[in-house]
């Protein structure tokens, strides 16, 4: 089998962040700028994958991403073996970062050879460690406190057992009170989170630390700026609660230069940040050897992407949904899907697919109504 072809195709997707009318949208984005990619090789096989980048997150825009590809990545795989998925993304390696664009061809290529296995891509990973039903977590956007209470109230009544509020972009006493309305509106058992996504000093994390604490708040989610180890752990030295790093760590390098100064409790992963599900892997394992938990995170991806998220927690012990939840929200999310069956099971959560490959079967319909010229909108 040889790589005879590789598609891209943008598409632009509605978001709704479940949360009414916003008037300051902080940064969040209402709607996805997502890159397909399809694998296509000489006996008639296709694989399916996706890059999901955002500039103001990763850097990679769909359009920056499709230029990538096209002109510099796709010419050196065109005739391999598409099942030799490390030989592949070696052939890859020296072209720095970018690695939500490395993690679609990835995804593809696990795609293929699942689909010429007749197994799913959790089997090709070592087999299933936990049920198929994925417990997720809410992420409600900072709005207003009453607002924030409402949409975590609502959240918990369609099913979802944690929440998490994103702080960082307003003043923290704003931030403290909206966690208080949220824990009021919820009740004591439902599990509450934070992300700053480095929005907080370390003097304002270290402070705000005992309020969450008392308001029961599982785990601070990237309090400080992601270039800043030493903050973290900082953050970390001076609190009781459990801290995680997110935007801190993409590459297995990060992962060791945050374990080395023990600035996370807890390491955030998934395979686009991390440029695939082999690098996914193999960061839960570094963390895993060093005492440290791992947790699925997200960047608003589509359904092939968040099909990659789910098989990764089907198979990675480390990935600790069962303590901390699922970040898989673009089922949640997005109002336009094109895989023809849900990801989502019970009321919040996520179910995994057991057919073969990713387990996304694309309605060729709801793909073409999606499929924008994208270079007007981008520009």
């Amino acid at each position: 089998m040889k790589i005879a072809n590789i598609r891209t195709q943008p598409v632009r997707i509605g978001v709704d962040r479940r949360v009414g009318q916003v008037q300051n949208t902080k940064g969040f984005r209402f709607t996805s700028h997502i890159l397909m990619l399809f694998v296509e090789t000489d006996t008639g096989l296709m694989g399916i994958g996706e890059a999901t980048g955002s500039p103001d997150w990763s850097g990679e825009t769909c359009l920056g991403a499709k230029a990538l590809l096209e002109q510099h990545l796709i010419p050196k795989l065109i005739g391999e073996d598409p099942r030799r998925i490390r030989h592949c993304m070696d052939r890859l390696s020296k072209t720095f970062a970018n690695p939500f664009a490395k993690a679609g061809i990835e995804m593809a290529l696990f795609d293929l050879l699942g689909k010429s296995l007749n197994t799913p891509v959790y089997q090709l990973l070592g087999g299933a460690v936990r049920s198929a039903d994925l417990p997720l977590r809410f992420p409600i956007m900072p709005v207003g406190p009453e607002e924030s209470a409402l949409v975590g109230k609502r959240m918990v009544s369609e099913g979802f057992g944690t929440l998490k509020l994103k702080v960082g972009h307003d003043p923290l006493e704003y931030d403290l009170e909206r966690v208080r309305q949220v824990r009021e509106a919820v009740g004591p058992k439902i599990r509450l989170t934070v992300d700053a996504n480095g929005g907080w000093s370390v003097n304002e994390a270290i402070r705000a630390a005992p309020l969450l604490e008392e308001y029961g708040v599982v785990f601070i989610e990237q309090p400080v700026h992601r270039l800043d180890l030493d903050g973290l752990a900082r953050v970390r030295q001076h609190v009781r609660l459990p801290v995680m790093a997110d935007e801190s760590v993409f590459t297995i390098q990060d992962a060791i230069a945050c374990i080395q100064k023990g600035a996370a409790d807890i390491i955030s992963v998934y395979p686009g940040k991390n440029g695939g599900l082999l690098n996914t892997l193999a960061i839960a394992a570094l963390a895993e050897a060093a005492g440290v938990h791992c947790a699925i995170g997200s960047n608003l991806e589509w359904d092939v992407g968040s099909a990659a998220m789910i098989h990764a927690c089907m198979a990675i012990p480390n990935i600790c949904v069962e303590r901390y939840a699922a970040d898989i929200i673009g089922p949640v999310f997005h109002i336009e899907h094109a895989c023809e069956t849900s990801q989502l099971g019970e009321p919040g959560f996520a179910r995994a697919s057991a057919d073969p490959g990713l387990g996304v079967t694309l309605n060729s319909e709801r793909l073409s109504q999606v499929s924008k010229d994208q270079y007007e909108s981008q520009r």
